[in-house]
């Protein structure tokens, strides 16, 4: 019965807004999902667009629902970038409302090859959505935004091409510096434990075995069982460090490292990953390339 209200109410919501025009001010307004895409698109569209991100940091992506402004912002975009691959469950419908020939919605994901993508039971996509911690596929994201941006403003064209070389310029030396981090740690090292499987993507590109506590989604809880099988597997294989996400509760991993001390093992809470969002605005981690490399430095450090 809610979701028929809040359906309800945003048709109403989209009768009652102002029209407008197709572009305000000179400048494209787009409303990105994410903080990582949020990052991305200030990148590449700089101050030739106006941007809004619906998303702020340690805010989950799964469990995100859209607020009036929220919709109102949607309403009044030219364009939206949005991750796709159902990260952003609940505002498909949304997205569906939304549906216009005057405005283009980009669900990034979903441009990707699907032959390179992980499956998933979980997600309605049947891939796993956590893609941009494959720094190529990010790459991609980059190449698709400025394409979008460069068809509906051919004004700012060249601005937009000049900040995509600059920005993939600095995603070929973040790779540089994660791959020479990484090879300082032992392969039989290289297991990532965290609160949901949001690192498959960063495992199968650095070689690092991930094992999540609630699986892909923070939508599913993880029981007496998960934790018994994570807190087994722990102690075999000797690991180190497990780590806690900023976007999920800390519980989670503080009752599987209880666990594992019950069966006589020590394992200490590594610090902090930041998965389905980046860190506070103004901070090295608020940034995609801050993010990445920080996450890198803190598994490398505690596991070795």
């Amino acid at each position: 019965m809610k979701k028929v209200i809040f359906l309800v109410s945003v048709c109403l919501l989209l009768l009652n807004c102002k029209g407008k025009d197709e572009k305000d001010n000179g400048k494209l307004k787009v409303v990105t999902t994410t903080t990582m895409i949020t990052d991305l698109v200030k990148n590449i569209g700089g101050d030739f667009i106006e941007i809004d991100g619906l998303m702020g940091a340690g805010v989950d992506p799964h469990l995100y629902k859209a607020s009036e402004g929220d919709v109102t912002k949607l309403y009044n975009a030219n364009i939206i970038f949005y991750n796709g691959l159902h990260l952003e469950g609940k505002l498909v419908e949304v997205f569906e409302k939304m549906e216009s020939p005057t405005k283009k919605q980009i669900a990034l994901g979903e441009t990707l090859d699907k032959t390179g993508l992980i499956g998933s039971d979980y997600f309605a996509s049947n891939y796993d959505p956590h893609v941009w911690f494959n720094i190529d596929y990010f790459k991609q994201f980059v190449r698709k935004v400025t394409q979008t941006l460069c068809e509906q403003d051919p004004v700012n064209k060249m601005e937009y091409l000049k900040n995509e070389a600059g920005y993939m310029g600095q995603l070929d030396g973040l790779k540089v510096i994660i791959e020479t981090k990484i090879a300082s740690l032992p392969k039989e090292q290289r297991i990532l434990v965290t609160a949901h499987d949001a690192f498959n993507y960063f495992g199968e590109a650095y070689d690092f075995e991930v094992v999540g506590l609630q699986g892909l989604s923070t939508a599913t809880e993880a029981g007496v069982q998960d934790v018994q099988r994570l807190s087994d597997f722990i102690i075999e294989k000797q690991v180190k460090a497990i780590f806690v996400e900023s976007s999920v509760p800390r519980k989670t991993i503080e009752a599987l490292q209880a666990a594992v001390k019950a069966k006589g093992f020590d394992v200490k809470i590594g610090g902090s990953l930041y998965s389905d969002a980046l860190g506070d605005p103004g901070t090295p981690e608020g940034t995609y390339l801050g993010m990445f490399q920080y996450n890198v430095n803190t598994l490398v450090n505690e596991l070795k």
